[in-house]
C-alpha cells in the first residue's frame, strides 16, 4: 500500500518541472491528485491520462493561481468529485529576475501574486473545508533565495520569504484542528527551465554545492511525499531545504 494511499491531493502549477514530478510521485503512493495548469492544454491531459494509468484518479485544471474566484472555483471542483481534500502543495510560480533599478513595478507586482498571493488564495479557499476534517497537511514551496537573497531577485526572494512567513502564521492558527503547514526550500534544481542556461555556468553551480550536483525533481517531490503521509504527523511550522547543502 502506498504512503498517500485513498488520499486527495491538489498541486498548483503541476504540468511542468518540480509539480509534475510531485504529481506524479504523489500518485505513484497512491493518492488522487487535482493539478492546476495555465496554458497547455493538450500537455496537461497527458499528464492527467498517464497519472490516472497509475490506478488513482486525476483531474487538471487550467487556474490562474493568482486569481481568488479561479482558485475557488479549483477547490470546488475538486470536493464535489471526492468528498474532501487531504493535501495542498502550493507550488506555481515564475521569475522575472532583474536589477531593482530596472525592475518595473509590473515585474514587481506580477511575481509576488503569483507566488506569494496564490499560496494565500488555494489555502483561504480550502480552509473551511479543511477545519469541517480536522485534518490536512499544507505544503508551500518557497526557495533558498527566500532564505538568503540573491541579487537580480528581489522580486522572486520577497515572494519566497513571504511564503514562509505564511507558512508559520497558519501553522500556528491551524494547528489545533490537526491541520499541519509546511515550506519546502529547494536550492538548484535541474528542470526544463536551467536547461536553456550555459552549461558551463551551471557546471559552477555544481561545483559550489557539497554534494557536487543540482537536485532533481524528484528529489523535492520525495519531501512533499514525506510532508503529506501520516509519517509526518508531528511536524508543524518548518522550513525543510531541499539544496545539497549549498547554505551549509
Amino acid at each position: 500500500m502506498g504512503l498517500l494511499q485513498g488520499k486527495n491531493a491538489i498541486v498548483t502549477g503541476g504540468s511542468r518541472g518540480i509539480g509534475k514530478a510531485i504529481c506524479e510521485r504523489f500518485a505513484a503512493e497512491g493518492a488522487n491528485v487535482a493539478f492546476t495548469f495555465f496554458s497547455s492544454e493538450e500537455k496537461a491531459k497527458k499528464i492527467e491520462d498517464d497519472l490516472k494509468a497509475k490506478g488513482v484518479d486525476a483531474l487538471a485544471v487550467k487556474c490562474d493561481a493568482a486569481n481568488y474566484e479561479q482558485t475557488e472555483d479549483l477547490v470546488k471542483q475538486v470536493v464535489d468529485k471526492w468528498g474532501g481534500i487531504d493535501v495542498i502543495v502550493n507550488n506555481a510560480g515564475i521569475t522575472k529576475d532583474g536589477l531593482l533599478m530596472r525592475m518595473s513595478e509590473e515585474q514587481f507586482d506580477d511575481v509576488v501574486a503569483t507566488n506569494l498571493k496564490s499560496v494565500f488564495n488555494t489555502t483561504k479557499a480550502a480552509q473551511r473545508t479543511l477545519l469541517k476534517q480536522r485534518n490536512g497537511s499544507i505544503i508551500n514551496l518557497s526557495s533558498v533565495v527566500g532564505v538568503k537573497g540573491n541579487a537580480g531577485q528581489s522580486n522572486y526572494a520577497a515572494s519566497k520569504a513571504g511564503i514562509i512567513g505564511f507558512t508559520k502564521s497558519v501553522a500556528l492558527e491551524l494547528g489545533s484542528r490537526n491541520i499541519r503547514c509546511n515550506a519546502i526550500a529547494p536550492g538548484f534544481i535541474e528542470t526544463e527551465m536551467t536547461g536553456a542556461l550555459d552549461e558551463k555556468v551551471v557546471q559552477e553551480w555544481r561545483e559550489s554545492i557539497p554534494l557536487k550536483r543540482g537536485g532533481s525533481p524528484e528529489d523535492v517531490a520525495n519531501l512533499c511525499v514525506f510532508l503529506a503521509s501520516d509519517m509526518s504527523a508531528y511536524i508543524t511550522g518548518q522550513t525543510i531545504h531541499v539544496c545539497g547543502g549549498m547554505l551549509t
